[in-house]
């Protein structure tokens, strides 16, 4: 009760504080997720064509999967200082690999003879991808944005470290002062986040399934 009552006090006087830093994470991750998605959507898409330099551009974006959240963030700092605009990049990096890996896979394995025939009722190149294969491709490649927004809502709790901001304050406050308050008011919104962000893509990879 001890700790019930620690949160409750701290939201009494500081609730305008929390909802600071809760926009502050939402927008960090919704940003670095839209900016991945605008990079390696296009990407996947440009590779699934090209085989030869497929695997040399999916082997360097992999090296962002083995490469622990917190070392990203630190090699961002060099480059871009501290603030929003490192912990943007940092986390822009960390969602790549997942949708530019699922995004190749989902336009490989469309059916040639479908993109044929497309193209033998007179579409273009680009009415193809647009009416025919993004739509089969699309249950494939929200699987790699779900896993995608999921990594990046846990990671933006770093980017507190470079001066990012976010819930993550929280998490390192209670971690530095021993106080299970402060990582409890940290880490349960951020489990919140991920869980709803996990339901809303995989309701929507479901109904594109269905569609199909």
């Amino acid at each position: 009760m001890k700790v019930i009552d620690q949160i409750r006090e701290y939201f009494e006087g500081n609730s305008p504080v929390f909802f600071a830093n809760l926009k502050t994470h939402v927008w960090l991750s919704s940003f670095s997720m839209i900016l991945a998605m605008l990079v390696c959507i296009p990407l996947g898409i440009w590779i699934s064509r090209r085989l030869k330099i497929a695997n040399y551009i999916i082997n360097a974006i992999n090296i962002f999967r083995v490469i622990p959240s917190l070392a990203v963030l630190a090699l961002a700092m060099p480059l871009l200082g501290v603030g929003f605009a490192p912990a943007a990049a940092a986390l822009t990096l960390l969602a790549g690999p997942p949708i530019l890996i699922n995004t190749y896979i989902a336009f490989r394995e469309i059916n040639p003879a479908v993109k044929e025939a497309a193209y033998g009722m007179g579409m273009t190149p680009m009415q193809t991808i647009w009416k025919v294969e993004l739509p089969l491709a699309l249950p494939v490649m929200l699987a790699g944005i779900r896993t995608a927004s999921v990594e990046i809502i846990a990671s933006a709790t770093l980017a507190v470290l470079i001066g990012g901001g976010g819930l993550g304050s929280y998490i390192i406050n209670g971690v530095s002062m021993m106080s299970k308050s402060y990582l409890l008011i940290g880490a349960v919104p951020v489990a919140m986040l991920a869980i709803l962000s996990e339901i809303a893509f995989s309701l929507l990879q479901r109904k594109t399934n269905y569609s199909h």
